[in-house]
């Protein structure tokens, strides 16, 4: 499972033009999940996003985690994220998981952070086409994957 953890001032999805998930200060996460994933992935993955300490206290370092600040979360599915562009000019999605294991995992990451945090989860519509509105604020812009990868 990788993810693609930005943090934000504010984040929105649209699909067919009506906004489906919208958040202010806190997290966008975009969420790939592959053919070996489980619900130990969903976890590992959930609670090293919502711990990073990517947000800054009182004298500007970055010692603060979305829980501190009490923030928001978007959670965006997106396949694409298990591309493998190592080989040719076309990505291979080969690794990525089938659509039924991947909306069941995704769906399981979004009711784990509700449930565990308490936290405000916004979400995309898994499946479809979506416009994406990300205001990154620093940018703060990192890899997170649950097999550790990178």
């Amino acid at each position: 499972m990788r993810a693609v953890v930005q943090r934000v001032s504010s984040s929105s999805v649209k699909v067919d033009g009506k906004i489906v998930g919208s958040i202010d200060k806190g997290l966008n996460v975009l969420l790939g999940i592959e053919n070996e994933d489980s619900e130990n992935d969903v976890k590992y993955l959930a609670d090293k996003i919502i711990n990073l300490r990517i947000f800054e206290d009182e004298n500007d370092k970055m010692n603060l985690s979305l829980l501190d600040k009490a923030g928001e979360i978007l959670v965006i599915s997106q396949f694409t994220l298990q591309g493998d562009c190592r080989k040719g000019r076309r990505p291979s999605f080969i690794n990525a998981a089938r659509p039924e294991k991947a909306k069941k995992l995704y769906d399981s990451f979004l009711e784990y952070i509700a449930n565990e945090y308490k936290l405000k989860v916004e979400a995309g519509v898994f499946q479809t086409h979506m416009e994406v509105d990300i205001k990154n604020d620093g940018p703060v812009t990192l890899l997170v994957d649950s097999k550790k990868g990178f």
